[in-house]
């Protein structure tokens, strides 16, 4: 019985797969999230405001600064890639700039050099290049020594 005026019997319903250990996912609104599909191929300069997800083929540059680039299983990316994580499934050649981080995963390879504040590699995945990490401190200090040099660059102007 849903709905009854008798406080006898009330049904509740649960999952048998819930497991009281592990976290509740919420349902969120979806991740705005551009798409190259598996038969496109681009070439050229590509950036943008949202985050990315690679099936194609690209070649060029891809600056997503604050924002994700994935490169799925069957994505071939010959780029240089700026961004705020790069998670790769695919094949990559190229260099990587990251502001947080870079994830390769198992079926994943990349040729090229990385810079980035945080690193993961999987098991079978294949990396030739070299990594540089660089801690958030030092990006916190880089900052805060660039507003001194816009004041003084100011300060010059006005005299």
């Amino acid at each position: 019985m849903l709905h009854s005026n008798d406080n006898a019997m009330k049904t509740q319903f649960t999952s048998p797969n819930l497991n009281p250990v592990a976290p509740v996912k919420t349902v969120t609104s979806p991740i705005e999230q551009a798409s190259i599909g598996r038969t496109l191929v681009i070439k050229g300069e590509i950036s943008g405001s949202e985050s990315l997800y690679i099936d194609g083929k690209v070649e060029g540059t891809l600056t997503f600064k604050d924002h994700r680039v994935t490169v799925g299983r069957n994505g071939v990316v010959a780029a240089n890639i700026a961004a705020r994580e790069v998670v790769i499934m695919g094949k990559v050649t190229g260099n990587i700039e990251c502001s947080d981080r870079v994830d390769i995963r198992s079926e994943g390879s990349l040729t090229g050099d990385i810079v980035s504040a945080r690193i993961s590699v999987e098991d079978g995945a294949m990396l030739r290049g070299s990594v540089q990490l660089t801690p958030a401190d030092a990006k916190q200090d880089k900052k805060e020594k660039e507003v001194p040099k816009s004041f003084a660059a100011a300060a010059a102007k006005s005299n």
